[in-house]
């Protein structure tokens, strides 16, 4: 597997910008598709909890509540261990307890159990392997990373689409608990992907440098100096205020539509035209943010992005009737798939590969906030 390489930012290396980025860009597309995607589709056993424990809908919803908020929220810890450890060890880590996770929910006995396993343990697991991933791909790609960000972060409508339908297979076949064991054992995969992330070797130093070398300070397991850049202040709040109601469209959009009175399979329709959308905007996103005379200005077509998303929720706010649900759909899967590939394209531009474990991490905890606040506010207020 290689030795443990701690992760000190820029070593010398070029970005390759291919060769074995693409294992590596493989790997996070499958790691962005579990993290984003696993969980949403653990609701789809909400139900069989439901009848199983005796509890309400609401007490099943906290089990993705928990799942995203170990996500975000742990982003800092994430952080310190990539910069004490390398990136490589800690996404092994993170795919045992991801697994592992949801393997002992498999034979637990309350809702209060699974809470720990497949919300804690599982999200821990799948943070562990989420953020030294992206850490990784924006080290292997500069001159091609806006389409590397892009196609990276396809793998989350990807995943959806697929595990979805694959959580109702299994529930019929199998159960709740022998769903969660077998997606237990496919979470295995992510510490192939782990395995994937070989360091990039520095340049071999000659015995007159190697003496200064050792010398230089030990960098700081978690860089606060991020906060000294306007930019990255300005970049963490927008994000978190854009985080606020970025998720509510997908959560909300079929019971408003059930509310409207169409059918379930009419309603859940509009969730497939989300992602169909989303999994075509995010590559083609990518490809544009990296063109000669946008890359540049990136900035400005994520800031663009976000406008288009919140231009997009509004319009949709007026919709009456499912032809109307089905343009916001379109709509907002594009924005949606915007802001996805440009978000970790623009932070790291903005702080550079040096203090970028740092500052998504950071990042991540501040958007963990808004993340656990959004929703349930939305539904307050829902019609």
């Amino acid at each position: 597997m290689g030795a443990v390489v701690v992760d000190d930012g820029p070593s010398g290396v070029k970005a390759p910008d291919g060769g074995w980025g693409w294992a590596v860009l493989f790997g996070c597309f499958i790691i962005t598709g579990f993290s984003y995607a696993f969980p949403k589709a653990v609701s789809v056993f909400f139900k069989e909890l439901i009848r199983e424990f005796g509890v309400g809908y609401s007490d099943t919803a906290w089990i993705s509540s928990i799942l995203l908020a170990m996500l975000y929220g742990t982003g800092p810890l994430c952080s310190v261990c990539v910069n004490r450890f390398g990136c490589r060890p800690v996404m092994l880590v993170g795919g045992l307890f991801a697994s592992m996770g949801m393997v002992i929910a498999s034979f637990c006995t309350s809702i209060v159990q699974i809470y720990l396993t497949a919300g804690v343990i599982t999200g821990l697991g799948l943070a562990l392997n989420f953020q030294p991933s992206l850490i990784m791909l924006n080290r292997y790609f500069d001159k091609r990373r806006p389409l590397a960000n892009g196609l990276s972060a396809a793998g989350s409508p990807v995943f959806l689409c697929a595990l979805s339908p694959l959580g109702q297979i299994l529930q019929h076949e199998y159960g709740w608990r022998g769903g969660f064991l077998i997606l237990g054992g496919m979470l295995l995969n992510c510490c192939v992907c782990g395995a994937l992330m070989r360091p990039l070797e520095p340049p071999k130093k000659s015995e007159a440098t190697k003496e200064p070398a050792e010398k230089k300070a030990k960098k700081k397991l978690l860089d606060f100096s991020v906060f000294k850049d306007g930019g990255f202040v300005i970049y963490t709040l927008a994000a978190s205020i854009m985080v606020l109601g970025l998720f509510v469209p997908p959560v909300f959009v079929v019971s408003y539509a059930k509310d409207l009175g169409y059918q379930d399979t009419k309603a859940a329709f509009l969730l497939t035209i989300l992602g169909f959308i989303d999994i075509f905007a995010r590559p083609i996103c990518g490809m544009v943010a990296g063109l000669k005379w946008v890359r540049p200005r990136c900035v400005y077509l994520f800031s663009f992005a976000m406008i288009f998303n919140g231009f997009t929720d509004l319009m949709g706010s007026m919709s009456v009737d499912y032809g109307g649900l089905v343009v916001f759909c379109i709509f907002f899967g594009i924005s949606y798939g915007m802001v996805g590939a440009l978000q970790f394209e623009v932070l790291m531009a903005i702080v550079g590969t040096q203090k970028f474990s740092s500052a998504i991490g950071l990042v991540l905890l501040a958007e963990a906030m808004a993340v656990l606040i959004g929703p349930p506010s939305a539904g307050q207020y829902s019609i």
